[in-house]
């Protein structure tokens, strides 16, 4: 018989280059780049608030991790959840309603009285009936 070898980290990504992964490198890298430009671009004066900002976005998503969820994943649930409309409903139940759940035991009746009857003994219709009663509750 062939044996296989089942590899045993598959929810851990590879570290491709040095110790990041592909997209802790990509965001560390947008983040580098952005920061180059704001360099380029800006006075001291704004650079420097702007720069540190700009590192401790990419540093976050990056490395961030959030109840064992990247912090990208949480940044888009987030944005999802404030551009998507959301209405909320409150409907109060009428007294019928309230009527219907008292009405409940006389159904779990009903089905206990659905035994089959074509059975060979006595015991098995006492069986058959306490199994639908635990089912029921």
């Amino acid at each position: 018989m062939q044996q296989f070898q089942v590899p045993q980290f598959i929810t851990v990504e590879d570290k491709v280059i040095g110790p990041f992964t592909i997209k802790q490198f990509l965001y560390i890298a947008a983040g580098a780049l952005l920061i180059l430009g704001a360099r380029a671009f800006l006075q001291p004066f704004f650079f420097w608030p702007l720069g540190v900002l700009i590192g401790a976005s990419a540093a976050s998503l990056a490395f961030l991790k959030v109840n064992e969820r990247p912090f990208p994943v949480i940044l888009k649930n987030a944005v999802l959840y404030l551009l998507r409309p959301r209405l909320y409903v409150w409907k109060k139940e009428s007294p019928l309603k309230e009527s219907a759940k008292e009405q409940a035991p006389r159904k779990e009746e009903a089905l206990v009285k659905k035994i089959p009857t074509l059975s060979e003994s006595k015991l098995s219709d006492l069986a058959w009936s306490l199994d639908i009663k635990e089912k029921v509750k």
